[in-house]
């Protein structure tokens, strides 16, 4: 949320940045200036008069508000207040509250006015205010479309002259479609205007040609790029062959981008003369920032924040650079000497020393590259950027990732879900957490696949296998199933194949392995592969071979890699390891069959994703808004009070100290009774004598307590009974990289040790939630193993619904844990619930738009 102390940078509908922080006292001379900079007829449509100037008297109450009934926001470009936006509660308690904006001339139809409702409504619900109203004249129909095609539901009334608008400030799904499409134009224009700039000035290359800056500019200039290079020196009148100019301005043409690699300290100054060109974003691959210490740091965000002052972004600092193969741009600005050839996959490399490697292999494997972008220490432009970049390029069809860490993940997931439906993501990511990063505990590596999987991302663990399965799709269609023909001229590689489909969960189809024999010639391996291509009962196609003993053949020169075209004419993907012959362009050739087949099952899973429907975000009843609120307690929240307000009931259960308080208890809360030691490790720990069932009478109560209380303790919890069932688990945890997460398994000490957990993202679908219950390898247990029984799964599913709504809704809740639920035919039971709740967490996915 917006706060006094923290302003935020936002894009406009151009792709340049802003700043919008909430109004002070002294911004009265501000506020004066903008005014006079307005036109007539924007001071009539804001004001219904000519109000050719402010009187002291409202300028004082314009710039004083006490930001609950009265709130302001202005936004600056350049250093200067160009826009204000104020919403005023109509009355003392009211839930109306009148909004208005104004907009200085030039930067009109910029999108301000949307990024300005946007923060008033949010500031606004947080005060109890429900309806924003305003007045506006017909002929203000700019004014009249940020209302209407923001997705609220507008009621319009017409008199004296005047449109008065009302209409309810809460979000629905109509408004958020509204604010993540103005997010993914926005985003997405600011990087295309990197990626294809009209000119580049370049600081930071010497005259003698050595060092980083030279080589950029070398490769910029060698790479033909096809806009104007401007390197800016302070004294040469020519680098590298190019003219050169002190500043950047002194050229006298348009330039968007600015390559720098100067010192950090020289940073500031480069910022300043970039932005007197009128460039649109840097490129930062000097070093000595983030990455360096607290002092580097601090230098980084002021590179930041003096960048969007200006309307500009900023990709690194400490970053490789950018590159762009399209025949109109050719643009290297990188430290690669030489690029990949033209081609429709986008990469996206966090390190820089790593993304020059990325190329190289990338070069060596035919991966032809679309655009390239290093974002080095990521302070400003991330893999998000480029996510939105990259869904509406029409010249990339595959998207590669390298992330060292998560800057907004729940933002990863929901653009990933969205756009792994038209292009696939492919995402090396490092398990290992930041130091400094959260201190809860790290997910295992099953668990961070499946949050990747949920989203449709296809995660791989190394460099080989990110380039492996980049191919596989850059050249191939997707597979329709899972099911393999296996075709080669050797039973051991055919074997190896089969045993690597086994073990990738793909089905080896019918009639397969087809071994031809070291015999075969070409014709007949040829004829092999097209049949198994044709076949029906085939989805994809392993093509492996061995190079004959010498005697072997009658054509010993024959051409067997010919056989590998006829086969995609079938439509169907075709992976091949051809230990002789060079495999021709277009099928992915492999170094072994266990690549080969891993390549095949990462593509295949995520067909299947996309097969699969989407899931929807259910409506759920029994949620109480209201008692959630009252849940909240200064100490920490009611646990019981809180899951009941989502519709979550856990079982009463009441604390004791003597046997004589247990009796009681059992008699208020009904017998039979459960008796467990009270630590919450030993709540559920039947096997270790912790936990007594079915005391009927207060004989057996005094028993159990009197052989408990010696080794586990006085205190206890008397709890009613309730028909026995499978035991589960659901946990809700804030993992640092993914977000809140919902986990699920079954109970008892083996699952808990073996980490049987299926794990997914909020917010969570119908379809995640059915998924995390039939995940775990003990979920037939829930089905009617050996003849039980089938629980009620629906009630499961429902849980983990309320549950992942829970998760979504209350940042301030930092862990939950729900131990043992009880699954049975007729429904479930919650015996125990922990809360552990904390400051608010950042949500960094959620509110209005921000950089």
């Amino acid at each position: 949320m917006t706060t006094v102390e923290q302003p935020v940078d936002v894009l406009l509908s151009d792709g340049t940045t802003v700043q919008l922080r909430q109004i002070r006292p002294d911004d009265a001379p501000a506020i004066v200036a903008m005014h006079s900079r307005f036109s007539e007829r924007t001071r009539y449509l804001r004001y219904f008069s000519p109000y050719p100037r402010i009187p002291e008297r409202d300028l004082q109450r314009f710039v004083n508000v006490d930001h609950q009934d009265r709130e302001a926001f202005v936004v600056l470009a350049g250093g200067r207040i160009v826009a204000v936006g104020r919403y005023e509660r109509l009355g003392p308690g009211s839930p109306e509250a009148e909004v208005a904006f104004v907009v200085e001339d030039e930067y009109q139809g910029r999108g301000i006015g949307s990024v300005l409702l946007e923060h008033l409504a949010d500031t606004a619900r947080r005060f109890g205010i429900v309806h924003f109203v305003a007045e506006v004249l017909p002929a203000n129909g700019a004014m009249l479309r940020v209302f209407s095609d923001f997705g609220y539901q507008v009621q319009r009334q017409y008199a004296d002259g005047v449109v008065h608008l009302s209409f309810p400030i809460a979000p629905t799904e109509a408004t958020l479609e509204v604010q993540r499409g103005r997010e993914h134009r926005t985003e997405s224009r600011s990087i295309a205007r990197l990626l294809a700039p009209r000119g580049i000035a370049v600081y930071g290359a010497s005259a003698t040609g050595q060092g980083v800056g030279a080589a950029v500019l070398g490769h910029l200039r060698d790479g033909g790029f096809t806009g104007a290079i401007v390197p800016v020196h302070p004294t040469a009148s020519t680098v590298a062959g190019l003219p050169a100019y002190p500043s950047a301005a002194d050229a006298g043409l348009d330039i968007d981008l600015a390559v720098v690699a100067v010192a950090p300290e020289a940073v500031t100054e480069v910022v300043a003369d970039a932005a007197k060109a009128g460039a649109h974003g840097l490129v930062v691959i000097s070093a000595g920032f983030a990455e360096a210490g607290p002092e580097g740091a601090a230098a980084q965000r002021a590179l930041v924040r003096a960048a969007h002052l200006a309307g500009m972004r900023v990709v690194g600092p400490n970053c490789l650079g950018v590159a762009n193969t399209d025949g109109a741009v050719r643009l290297n600005a990188t430290l690669a000497p030489v690029l990949p050839a033209p081609g429709r996959v986008g990469i996206f490399s966090q390190s820089g020393a790593f993304g020059v490697a990325l190329l190289a292999e990338a070069s060596r494997r035919g991966l032809g590259l679309s655009s390239f972008v290093s974002a080095g220490n990521r302070a400003d432009v991330s893999g998000n950027d480029l996510l939105q970049y990259w869904q509406d390029d029409p010249g990339t069809d595959v998207i590669t990732l390298y992330l060292e860490t998560f800057g907004n993940p729940r933002k990863f997931a929901r653009l990933a879900r969205r756009i792994g439906r038209s292009k696939p993501v492919v995402a090396l990511a490092s398990l290992a957490r930041p130091p400094g990063v959260g201190d809860a505990p790290a997910l295992d590596a099953a668990a961070v696949s499946a949050l990747f999987a949920q989203s449709g991302v296809i995660r791989v663990d190394t460099v080989a296998e990110l380039l492996d399965v980049g191919v596989l799709l850059a050249h191939q269609p997707l597979p329709a199933g899972r099911r393999v023909a296996v075709v080669g001229n050797s039973s051991a590689l055919t074997g190896l194949a089969a045993t690597a489909c086994a073990g990738q969960g793909l089905t080896v189809a019918d009639g397969y392995p087809r071994d031809v024999g070291p015999r075969a010639g070409a014709a007949e391996y040829a004829a092999a592969l097209a049949a198994s291509a044709a076949d029906e009962g085939v989805d994809a196609v392993v093509a492996v071979f061995a190079p004959p003993l010498p005697g072997q053949l009658a054509d010993p020169d024959a051409d067997f890699t010919a056989a590998l075209p006829d086969a995609l004419a079938a439509g169907k993907p075709v992976v091949a390891t051809f230990l002789a012959g060079r495999v021709p362009a277009g099928v992915p050739a492999y170094p072994s069959v266990e690549e080969a087949v891993r390549a095949l099952a990462r593509v295949t899973t995520y067909a299947d994703w996309l097969r699969r429907p989407p899931g929807v975000l259910p409506e759920l009843d029994r949620v109480d808004q209201a008692a959630v609120q009252a849940a909240f307690r200064a100490d920490g929240a009611d646990p019981a009070a809180l899951l009941r307000a989502y519709g979550i009931d856990v079982v009463e259960s009441a604390p004791a100290r003597t046997a004589d308080e247990a009796v009681e208890v059992a008699g208020r809360l009904g017998w039979p009774v459960a008796l467990k030691a009270a630590a919450p490790g030993l709540r559920h720990r039947l096997d270790l004598g912790a936990v007594r069932l079915d005391l009927a009478d207060a004989a057996a109560l005094r028993r159990a307590y009197a052989e408990m209380a010696p080794v586990f303790g006085p205190d206890v919890l008397v709890q009613p009974m309730v028909p026995p069932g499978v035991a589960c688990v659901v946990e809700l945890m804030e993992d640092p990289a993914f977000g809140p997460v919902v986990g699920f398994g079954l109970g008892g000490v083996a699952t808990e040790l073996l980490g049987d957990r299926a794990w997914r993202a909020v917010p969570l679908t119908d379809r995640d939630a059915a998924e995390l219950v039939d995940e775990p390898r003990a979920a037939p247990l829930l089905r009617g193993h050996r003849a039980a029984a089938p629980v009620d799964r629906a009630a499961l599913v429902d849980l983990l619904l309320r549950v992942g709504r829970f998760a979504d809704e209350q940042p301030r809740v930092r862990s939950l844990t729900l131990n043992p639920v009880l699954a049975r035919p007729d429904g479930i039971s919650v015996l125990h619930a922990t809360v552990r709740t904390g400051l608010e967490a950042p949500r960094p996915d959620t509110g209005p738009r921000r950089l």
